[in-house]
């Protein structure tokens, strides 16, 4: 009964920013968004909100492009169609995969060598600020504001006002 429980700062987001090839139209997932660092970051007012949806657009940016490491290999078949044409054409993924990859290196590279790394490790990676600064060997407190310059030229970068 003590325990107090954790925030919950609930969101309707799309899976896709388009319909696909058979005009179904995209779906949704809710998010927490209180669940990963940049959100509780955001929660307590120490990220404003063109920060985060910076922070968000790059995370969307990695996680399109295919970047983070593969847990297992790819089950992936293409699906059994019941007219003559055959399965429904899904669109060219490898394309709107590179279009991320390179929208990604390119936020990167803007906001710079020195703070690219709290931007991954927070942003993408999902660890905790306590644990970024530490494997970055830097002070307690630091990284907060370190991220907060490198989300300001991330949102400069995707033009976020």
């Amino acid at each position: 009964m003590g325990k107090r429980l954790a925030a919950r700062l609930l969101c309707e987001r799309r899976i896709d920013d388009s319909e696909d090839k058979c005009g179904k139209a995209a779906r949704t997932v809710t998010v927490n968004l209180a669940e990963s660092p940049l959100g509780w970051l955001l929660s307590r007012g120490f990220v404003t909100a063109r920060q985060f949806e910076a922070g968000e657009r790059l995370r969307s940016d990695w996680e399109r492009g295919q970047l983070p490491p593969r847990i297992t290999m790819s089950w992936d078949a293409a699906p059994a169609g019941r007219s003559r044409r055959g399965a429904c054409q899904r669109p060219d993924a490898s394309g709107a995969q590179l279009d991320a990859k390179r929208r990604f290196e390119a936020a990167i590279e803007t906001a710079g060598s020195g703070l690219s790394d709290i931007l991954w490790r927070i942003v993408c990676a999902g660890e905790g600020m306590r644990e970024a600064e530490t494997a970055l060997g830097w002070p307690a407190r630091a990284g907060k504001l370190v991220l907060a310059f490198a989300l300001d030229r991330v949102a400069d970068y995707y033009r976020i006002s």
